[in-house]
């Protein structure tokens, strides 16, 4: 598709300077306003001690960085070529002007600036959220893991690949299953090691639908352990809720939660075990229970009381877990609710690998690799935070239409902008400006007449029905020993 099928609308003719201040506002006024809005001066960077001979300012960089990373140009030295030309009209000059010293900048300094504009994207969220920035009287927070591939080179493959991969247990069963299945193997094909992949895992705003923060690392992390992490070293609100699905369970990572003063909500299946302190344990009696190994029993650590609920989420029955002991506080109706808005998060990682296109990097080097994934990230985050706050604006919007994050789009933002960043000098027709473009880039409003899904699903024979939790009583041991732990806590 050509650029000009591509832009939102009819190209504006380039006019002299005196005439494109007398018409209306240009498309570079346009984003450097809401660049200014979203970063106003280098307050956050006060404590980062740069080199001495450092030439470039923290903001510039950061604002070269994002249009770098909104460029659509496949080739990363395209895409700093068009960003530094966009730099030097926005700033008067371009921060970095080679490639090399620009990806020397990014890979010294991604880990120290992307935690500081990290804390400006979650002050800029509660400024603009209004009413979305909580339901009721949660600020819900889900937490999910992906993967991107990333080209097969030497540095990548020792940096992101498992050293044990095809050792382990699932690999061997595979291997004994598909024997007499396929083809004899071919010494002119053999198979192909495992490609690098770099895993992501996100906290996402679940009313806002924006990235909250996230963590990078190798094929085979932990995402429970980047949650961890991400407790460890980020802030939230007091009444956050956390949901997360089936993956995200074991008593290090609901105790690290609850020992902040946070909630959580988790699907939970057969990989979980619960303890409960009546023979007679039903649903009815408000669905109480208790997590605690029997590592956690003989090391004397304080049991977690849950409560445990099995409800309908479309056509399947699903065991969910909440820290919410108080059904008036969190309802079966507001788990389910919350637990379908956590589906949004696998759309921001779709929208990160097919409209920014990151589902294959480009970096040819561990570390410039995971600079472009951060800027990539925080740039996805940082257009769909614009539109937000247009959208959500009190000066347009509109009574009959009110304004829903769910409607937002992305692939029309990304479209706003970038046609924004082609056309820096042009004065665009009034309803081509980029902040009605902005406020305009929502899904479609129209009823499908047929669905979306695929009609065909390949079958996943290594994918088994979660199943139900175990539950089992106290035994009177058990009770004895919670009974003096508790007291212990009391005093």
């Amino acid at each position: 598709m050509s650029r000009k099928q591509r832009s939102p609308g009819k190209r504006a003719k380039r006019l002299p300077r005196q005439s494109r201040k007398t018409l209306g506002t240009t498309n570079q006024e346009s984003l450097t306003a809401l660049l200014d809005w979203f970063l106003p001066d280098g307050g956050i960077f006060a404590k980062v001690k740069l080199h001495g001979n450092t030439s470039w300012s923290p903001r510039s960089l950061v604002w070269l960085a994002l249009c770098w990373a909104w460029s659509e140009s496949r080739n990363l030295t395209d895409a700093f070529t068009e960003a530094a030309g966009c730099c030097q009209r926005m700033l008067a000059s371009s921060p970095l002007t080679t490639y090399q010293g620009f990806m020397g900048a990014m890979t010294r300094w991604t880990a120290t600036f992307i935690p500081l504009l990290c804390l400006v994207l979650q002050e800029r969220m509660q400024e603009i959220g209004g009413k979305f920035w909580q339901i009721d009287q949660w600020v819900p927070i889900a937490f999910d893991g992906s993967r991107s591939t990333a080209p097969r080179t030497t540095a990548n493959e020792q940096a992101f690949c498992a050293a044990n991969y095809g050792k382990g247990k699932t690999a061997q069963y595979r291997r004994k299953k598909s024997k007499g299945m396929r083809r004899k193997r071919n010494e002119k094909n053999r198979p192909q090691p495992q490609a690098p992949q770099v895993w992501i895992t996100m906290m996402w705003h679940m009313a806002l639908r924006l990235p909250w923060m996230w963590r990078l690392g190798p094929s085979n992390s932990s995402e429970r352990a980047h949650v961890m992490d991400l407790l460890d070293t980020g802030k939230f609100p007091q009444n956050t809720l956390f949901c997360g699905d089936a993956g995200f369970v074991g008593y290090p990572l609901w105790a690290a939660i609850l020992e902040r003063g946070l909630h959580l909500l988790v699907r939970v299946g057969a990989n979980v075990s619960l303890l409960t302190q009546s023979a007679d344990y039903t649903l009815a009696k408000k669905g109480l229970v208790i997590c605690w190994p029997r590592s956690m029993m003989q090391s004397r650590q304080q049991p977690l009381r849950l409560r445990l609920l099995k409800v309908r989420v479309g056509k399947t029955k699903v065991w969910l877990l909440t820290s919410v002991l108080e059904s008036a506080n969190l309802t079966a109706k507001q788990m389910i609710q919350f637990y379908q808005m956590r589906w949004g998060i696998e759309v921001e990682f779709r929208g990160l690998k097919q409209t920014l296109d990151r589902a294959k990097l480009r970096s040819r080097r561990d570390q410039r690799l995971l600079a472009e994934l951060d800027w990539s990230i925080l740039a996805m985050a940082t257009a769909e935070l614009f539109a937000l706050k247009e959208q959500l604006s009190k000066a347009h919007s509109r009574p009959r239409r009110p304004p829903d994050p769910m409607k937002r789009s992305l692939a029309n933002t990304m479209r706003a902008i970038r046609y924004c960043l082609r056309n820096l000098d042009d004065v665009p027709d009034p309803q081509q400006e980029l902040l009605i473009l902005l406020r305009v880039a929502v899904t479609d409003s129209y009823d499908r007449k047929t669905s979306k899904r695929a009609r065909y699903h390949p079958p996943n024979p290594d994918k088994k029905p979660l199943g139900d939790p175990k539950l089992r009583q106290l035994t009177p041991m058990e009770k004895k020993t919670l009974k003096i732990i508790e007291a212990k806590l009391a005093a």
